[in-house]
Order: C-alpha cells, then sequence, then structure tokens
C-alpha cells in the first residue's frame, strides 16, 4: 500500500510526464518538420518562440485559476488542451497553420508549473516538499525523453507526424484517467493571488531575471540538441533522439538527488538550495564552451549529459528557492511568475540562437548560453550570500 505521500507525488508525476510528451515531442521533431516545411534554422527557432510565446501568455493565468479553483480543475483542462494541441500540430497542413497549433500546445502547458507545484506543497510535509519536487520534476525530463524517442523512431518506421498522434492518443487517455484518481485533500482557496506582495519581496525579484538566463539555456538546448547531432556532429536525427532522451535520463535522476541534498544538507534552507543552484549554473556555463569541440556522438553525448544535470536540472532547485522566499498563499502565482520569467527567454533565445548558426556557426551559439549560465549564477549568488 502506498503512503500518501507518493499517492500524490506518483500520480502528481504521472501527469507531468504525459503531458512533458506532448509540449516537448515539438523540440524532438525540429528535424522532421524542418523538412516538411523545408525551413531554415531562423525559421525553427520561431517555432520554438511560438510554443514559447503561448506558454508565457496562459503561465499567469493558469497561476491565478490554479489559486482560485485548484490544481485537479486546471491540470485536468490543460492536459485536454495539450493532447487536442499536439493532435492539431499532427495535421496542420501549412507552416502558418502549423505555427498556430504550436502555439495552442505551449498555452496549455502553462498549467503545469502553478498546478503541480501547487499539488506539492499544499499536500507534502514541510520537512520532504525538496525531494518531493525533485522527484515530481522529473516529469518534463522523462517525457522529453519519452517524446524524443517516440517522435523520430516512428517517423522513420511510418510517417513524420505518426509520433504526434500517438502523445495525442496518450494525452487523452490520461486526461479521463487523473481526474478520477487525483483527489486533493482539502478545498481550493477562493481567494486571487497577490502579485503586490511579491513585487516587495527583493530576493524573489532577483530570482525572476536569474530563471530568464536559465530558461533560455534550456529551452535553446533542449530545441537545438537533435539538430546539433544531425548538423555539427553528422550523426542522424535518431542519434540525436536517443542523445535527448539520455540527457533527459540523467537530468532526472539529477533532480531527485539535488532534491533530496537540499531536505537534509546542513545550513538554511535559502542558503544551501540557492548555493546549489549557483553550482548547477555556472557549471553548465563551463560545458556550453565544451560542447563545440566535441566531435563525435559519444563526447557531444557526454557534454549533453552534464549539461542534464546542471543547466537543465535546475529548475526543480529554481522552483524550490521560490518556495523559501514566499508566503504557502502566495506560492501558486509566485511559480507561475517565476516559470514565466523563464519562459519569457523562450521568446527570443531560441531564434538567437538560430541566428547565430546561420551567421557564425554553433561555436559562437553555444558561448552565447555559456554568458547566459554565468549571469545567472552571479545572480544567485545575490540571494545566497543576503545581499537582497
Amino acid at each position: 500500500m502506498f503512503s500518501r505521500f507518493w499517492r500524490i507525488v506518483l500520480t502528481v508525476t504521472g501527469w507531468h510526464i504525459v503531458a512533458s510528451v506532448c509540449y516537448y515531442a515539438i523540440y524532438a521533431g525540429t528535424p522532421l518538420f524542418r523538412d516538411a516545411f523545408s525551413l531554415s534554422s531562423f525559421e525553427v527557432g520561431l517555432v520554438i518562440s511560438a510554443l514559447t510565446l503561448g506558454y508565457a501568455i496562459f503561465l499567469l493565468p493558469f497561476g491565478v485559476a490554479t489559486d482560485r479553483f485548484g490544481e485537479r480543475r486546471t491540470l485536468t483542462a490543460g492536459l485536454a488542451g495539450l493532447a487536442s494541441g499536439v493532435l492539431l500540430v499532427a495535421v496542420a497542413p501549412t507552416y502558418w497553420l502549423f505555427l498556430a497549433a504550436v502555439f495552442l500546445l505551449g498555452s496549455m502547458y502553462g498549467s503545469a508549473t502553478p498546478g503541480t507545484n501547487k499539488a506539492i506543497f499544499d499536500q507534502i510535509d514541510a520537512e520532504r516538499h525538496h525531494r518531493a519536487i525533485g522527484i515530481k520534476q522529473i516529469g518534463p525530463t522523462v517525457g522529453s525523453a519519452i517524446g524524443a524517442v517516440l517522435i523520430t523512431g516512428l517517423a522513420g518506421r511510418f510517417f513524420w507526424q505518426f509520433g504526434f498522434l500517438v502523445a495525442a492518443g496518450v494525452g487523452l487517455i490520461t486526461t479521463v484517467a487523473f481526474f478520477f484518481v487525483y483527489r486533493r485533500a482539502s478545498r481550493a482557496d477562493m481567494t486571487s493571488p497577490g502579485f503586490r506582495g511579491l513585487l516587495s519581496n527583493r530576493a524573489y525579484l532577483v530570482l525572476l531575471p536569474a530563471g530568464m538566463c536559465i530558461g533560455a539555456a534550456f529551452y535553446t538546448a533542449t530545441g537545438y540538441t537533435v539538430l546539433f547531432i544531425d548538423e555539427s556532429i553528422g550523426a542522424t536525427v535518431a542519434t540525436g533522439g536517443l542523445v535527448l532522451a539520455s540527457v533527459q535520463v540523467v537530468n532526472s535522476a539529477g533532480k531527485i538527488g539535488v532534491g533530496t541534498l537540499a531536505d537534509i544538507l546542513p545550513g538554511t534552507p535559502r542558503s544551501r538550495t540557492s548555493a546549489m543552484l549557483v553550482v548547477q549554473a555556472a557549471s553548465g556555463g563551463v560545458l556550453f564552451l565544451l560542447l563545440p569541440l566535441t566531435t563525435t556522438p559519444l563526447t557531444a553525448g557526454l557534454v549533453f549529459a552534464g549539461l542534464g544535470v546542471f543547466v537543465l536540472g535546475s529548475t526543480g532547485l529554481y522552483y524550490s528557492c521560490i518556495s523559501i522566499l514566499v508566503s504557502d498563499e502566495k506560492f501558486g502565482a509566485a511559480s507561475a511568475a517565476g516559470q514565466l520569467a523563464m519562459t519569457v527567454s523562450g521568446l527570443f533565445a531560441p531564434p538567437t540562437f538560430g541566428y547565430l548558426i546561420d551567421v557564425n556557426g554553433y561555436g559562437v551559439a553555444w558561448t552565447f548560453l555559456a554568458g547566459l549560465s554565468f549571469v545567472a549564477a552571479g545572480l544567485i549568488l545575490l540571494v545566497v550570500f543576503e545581499i537582497v
């Protein structure tokens, strides 16, 4: 018999995995729709921007809805929308309709961060928050890994849209299952979140631009992994999909380990979580600088795996830091605004990265992400030493 801790965590994590299969299918499918619509690297970046724009616009509305109506309703509606969005992506006949479907898909993923975070912090005991978040945050990485194998693998066996259709079907089935399985222990608070109170929290405000830098590295590296393996290393798209999948597996293990350490290491919760986040961001910057030096799928895969543990795996600790700096009743709104900060960078970073590839090659492009990672580490140091 599962304890209440595991019932809540596994249910929420399962939702997050399936939702992420739908959302991150776009990242895994970049070479497929590039060929299907004859896109440049810049136009591929616009697809990622459309996905991210929908996500960004709907994050705060979903945060408000989650605080007001509860996560069960918003997560159910969000997953239904994600399944519908990925279905529309598969059947879109033109590039512009494809962009519209991608935008819808991204908007529905806005339910993920406030809904799943609120479920954890409302229903899990405080001394187990960070490991629960670490486990829950494997949802995007496991979902992305499954999506990478699903989308690229089935495209080779059938047609390029086949994996998207499978993801849509799984999403609709999981929506129904989640609605009946998930039960809240208490009713949702019928109040609106206090954004004004968040504006007076200086440490929280410093985390927002740091989150923008982390988000830029996260979204861009995830979106261009398969293309880098294909174009720069010279391996097949399927190999690129396997590299992306392995990155996400390592990422998942790292999130659980880091979340556990954040609960048990000595020091105040603020100092230990923010210091660990600094290490993740700075280490990721170093790895981005090493990536252009790789010449084989193995060496590139090893560097990407390191990025999975550090930069791509930093989102769990980012939310943990937010949870420490804000009160419980504001956490739905605070996590939505924090995710919005991460997501905004996804509007400009992928197209900028693609432009740098077209003009100067991958070396300059990866250096761009390294610089953003170092800026994030510097900003978070202000939180570590309580300068803000």
